[in-house]
This record gives C-alpha cells, sequence and structure tokens, in this order.
C-alpha cells in the first residue's frame, strides 16, 4: 500500500533517513529534565572557561570526559557514556520545547504527535503482552503520549512511582465468577452500539477495557510493586520521586516493558541557580548513578539505552537575578549503553555559548534513538485527518554516536 501512497507523502518520505539498523538496543529508559537543565553545570562543562559559574569540572572514568562536580557517582559510569556536546533547538519555550523533543514535531493545533514509546510499540508491538507498552512516571500533564495513534498505543501515566498501579486489583467482595459475569453483561450491552458505530475510537474503547483486565490478572503486575525491593535498594536509589522512578524503571525493563520515561522537573532556574543547584543535582547523582549501576550489574545495561535529555539548556551569562535563563542554541544530552560509543564526546561549543562543530538537531538526535532500536525512518504512516508522518522529521540518525 505505501508504494502507492509514495506521491501524497513525498516531501516528508525524500527527507527522511533510508538507513536500516539492526537494533543495537532492545529497552529504551528515557530520563527527561524538565524546565531546561543547565548544559554548563551539569555533562557541558568547559573547564576553566567563565561561563561556568561556581561550578568545578571533575575528572571521570573516561579519559578527557569531564563533567560538573555535583556529579561524582555519575562520574564512575562516564565509559559507558556518550555526550551529545552540540545540541540544538528552535524552540525557546518550555511547552514547546518539551513537545518538540518528545515527538520531533513543532507543536501545532491540529494534530498531536506521537511520542518514540508509541512509534516502537506501533513498528514492533509489546514486549510483555500483558503490560503497556509504554511507561511514563511523571507528574506533570503536557506529555504527547500517543498523539494520534490509537488507544492501545497510548501510555501508562504513573504520578507516584511508590504508589504502585492504582485500581488494578479486584474487590476482595467480588468473586472472579462475578466479575467475569460483569464483564459479559458490559459486553452485552454494547454489542448493539459497537456494531452500529464500527469506528475505530468505539473499537478502542474495547480495546482499553480489555488491556486493563489482561493487567489486572497478569503474574506480572507485579513489577509495579516497589515494597517487593530491600530497603538498602531504595535508599540506593534516594526517596525521592525521580530516584524512586528510575527503580521501578529497572523492575519494569526486567518484566518486559520496553520504553519507560522518568520525568525530573525543576531545572528552571532564572534566580539563585547556586542555591538550588546542590539539592538538584544531588537527587540526580544518586538516581542516576544507582540506575547505571543496576543495569551494569544485572546485564541489562547492553540492551537498554538509557537516553538524559531536556528541552534546552541555559543562558552561559548568569543574570542579573543570579540564574540562568532558556537557552536553545545549545546544550547536552547524553547515552549511555544500547549500543552507543563509551566515553565519547560528540561535537564542540565555544564556552557553552555556539555550537562549533557536529551539531545536532532534535530530530536528529531523536533519529538516532529510533535508528538505536531499529525503527524504520522512512516508512509513512497517516494521521486521522490523512496526513502523512515518519518517525521523526526528516532527522538523520548521527552514526558516530554508535560503536
Amino acid at each position: 500500500m505505501l508504494p502507492m501512497m509514495q506521491g501524497t507523502a513525498g516531501a516528508i518520505f525524500d527527507g527522511s533517513s533510508k538507513l536500516k539498523q539492526v537494533p543495537t538496543a532492545r529497552n529504551v529508559i528515557y530520563l527527561y529534565m524538565s524546565g531546561g537543565m543547565t548544559h554548563l553545570d551539569t555533562f557541558g562543562c568547559v573547564p576553566g572557561a567563565d561561563t561556568m559559574g561556581e561550578t568545578q569540572a571533575i575528572k571521570t572514568s573516561a579519559d578527557g570526559v569531564m563533567i560538573g562536580s555535583g556529579l561524582p557517582t555519575v562520574a564512575k559510569f562516564m565509559h559507558h557514556a556518550t555526550v551529545v556536546n552540540s545540541m540544538t533547538s528552535t524552540q525557546g519555550a518550555h511547552e514547546q520545547g518539551n513537545y518538540f523533543q518528545h515527538t520531533s514535531y513543532t507543536l501545532r493545533g491540529g494534530t498531536r504527535h506521537p511520542t518514540m514509546g508509541a512509534w516502537l510499540q506501533k513498528f514492533q508491538g509489546k514486549g510483555n503482552p500483558d503490560l503497556p507498552g509504554t511507561v511514563v512516571i511523571s507528574e506533570g500533564s503536557k506529555h504527547p503520549g500517543g498523539g494520534f495513534f490509537e488507544a492501545a498505543y497510548q501510555p501508562l501515566i504513573i504520578n507516584d512511582p511508590t504508589s504502585g498501579l492504582q485500581n488494578s486489583r479486584r474487590l476482595a467482595h467480588l468473586t472472579e465468577h462475578d466479575f467475569d459475569y460483569r464483564l459479559g453483561l458490559s459486553a452485552k450491552l454494547n454489542a448493539g452500539f459497537e456494531k452500529t458505530y464500527n469506528h475505530a475510537a468505539v473499537r478502542a474503547y474495547a480495546d482499553v477495557y480489555r488491556d486493563a483486565v489482561r493487567v489486572m490478572r497478569s503474574a506480572d503486575l507485579t513489577a509495579f510493586d516497589l515494597t517487593q525491593e530491600p530497603d538498602t535498594m531504595h535508599e540506593r536509589y534516594g526517596d525521592s520521586k525521580f530516584g524512586q522512578g528510575c527503580l521501578l524503571a529497572r523492575r519494569l525493563i526486567e518484566h518486559g516493558v520496553r520504553y519507560i520515561e522518568v520525568g525530573n522537573g525543576g531545572w528552571d532556574m532564572h534566580q539563585e541557580i547556586y542555591s538550588r543547584l546542590p539539592e538538584k543535582i544531588a537527587d540526580l547523582d544518586k538516581a542516576l548513578g544507582a540506575l547505571l549501576g543496576d543495569l551494569e550489574a544485572r546485564g541489562l545495561l547492553e540492551e537498554t539505552l538509557v537516553v538524559l535529555t531536556t528541552e534546552f539548556g541555559r543562558t552561559p551569562k548568569i543574570n542579573q537575578n543570579a540564574g540562568r535563563d532558556h537557552y536553545p542554541k545549545a546544550f547536552t544530552s547524553v547515552l549511555w549503553g544500547g549500543g552507543v560509543k563509551g566515553g565519547y564526546i560528540h561535537g564542540k561549543t565555544d564556552k557553552g555559548i555556539e555550537v562549533t562543530e557536529a551539531k545536532v538537531n532534535v530530530p536528529d538526535f531523536n533519529a538516532s534513538i529510533a535508528y538505536a532500536l531499529g525503527l524504520p525512518l522512512d516508512q509513512v504512516l497517516f494521521s486521522p485527518n490523512k496526513r502523512p508522518f515518519t518517525v521523526v522529521d526528516k532527522g538523520q540518525p548521527v552514526l558516530e554516536l554508535f560503536a
């Protein structure tokens, strides 16, 4: 069917990468630093530069790779990391930048675009048929989700990782027989409506019920129960929602969920950045260091791509309020495991101000994640209003990132 539609989808199809890839990663843990993480104080350090503010750079486990002094635990795992030091975005506002980073498309009124987890499930299916294809652990409400895809491709949103999967167990007073009877009765009552209105949205409603029941009855429901982890593991990751979210992400990977996002907000530091940054970075260092060490010890890091990114960086110049403002012109993202080069820095900036070498835009960065997963970057799918879209908007994978 696709060849017949190429004329309609020509502009998008022709600009998309036709590179094919045997997957280097099976899973993705996507750590999203909401608010605009400061690159110069974390992973985009320029040692000795006057733009570094109060932050000092420290050595890491990788020769020539230095990061902010607040990340000593993560520094032990930088020999597994590729630092993309030359990121740039066209979006300088939070909502637009968040949407662009997640979807590779600009935010527009008419179309909601799918995020990478939805594309992965669409092309390759679920890892565990009894659990959601994508899980997003975040308190934020602006996640694009599955975009224009059917309800089955929407992520499960969890606000509090420590509370388990809410409303997922049969009521104690309801027997299995009664539960099945009620399900059957509901299906019988809906049958006439579904036959009369045989539309995708109606079928999707029934699919959601079936998926929910499958999750309820799955032995893998225990993946969401953090009480099964020993106290030492909780302490290792930290008691913040981000830390516990990273612990939950590891458990979900072990149970076959292939795409998990963990949000970490609070990076929008326009004022007093150096009184707020130490606690924020300490939380990140503890949780991310624990996650990387845990994945490595369990033999999961090679097949799991850990992505740390944000919507934009922050201004190299400290403002009059002792903070840093929005800065999409240059920022840093990092990848660990999943087939990327270890101990590698891609691209350069001039003291964190301008990208001077190997610029990587947002669609190219996302195309690299899709390439690692073996997704077809040139395959066109159509939205309900018949508009053609690919995984990323003309993004080209950065092959230099891969080993």
